[in-house]
């Protein structure tokens, strides 16, 4: 099984970035820690950050036909990429969307999500923990569907 971690703008400066909301954990940290944990499953993740939209979109058409799950944090794109919305539903490739925060307790213009209501699920909330879940929800369903 192969499975695809997508980031979008500014996760490349976790660690860094506003620590006291987004923690101190850098993005290859989370990674590196997604990768053991997905060779321990059994299941081969590839791992992609840009700060541009249309790179995103270009990885995530790259994926088709290649990967059978995606996660993504598209960061600020989550609310305002129909792009990326587009893109994810052009390859039909089941997804999940996940933050560090919770998108719902943060700023209103962080409410609306063009990706949550076609994903498999969301997990925000949780900081670096939220790629965990969203990698273990993501595969229980994969697997489910396989059955």
């Amino acid at each position: 099984m192969q499975l695809l971690l997508l980031n979008g703008p500014n996760l490349n400066l976790l660690g860094q970035r506003e620590p006291g909301l987004y923690g101190r954990q850098t993005l290859d940290a989370i990674e590196q820690q997604l990768k053991q944990r997905a060779a321990t499953a059994g299941v081969q993740l590839d791992c992609y950050q840009s700060n541009f939209e249309g790179a995103l979109v270009e990885r995530i058409h790259q994926s088709m036909g290649t990967a059978d799950g995606i996660m993504i944090n598209a960061g600020a794109f989550t609310h305002t990429s129909i792009a990326l919305r587009d893109a994810l539903l052009g390859v039909a490739i089941p997804y999940v969307e996940l933050h560090l925060s919770n998108t719902h307790a943060r700023e209103s213009f962080r409410h609306q999500s063009y990706l949550a209501d076609r994903a498999v699920g969301v997990v925000c909330g949780f900081g670096p923990f939220s790629y965990e879940l969203a990698f273990d929800g993501l595969l229980h369903h994969l697997r489910q569907v396989e059955a």
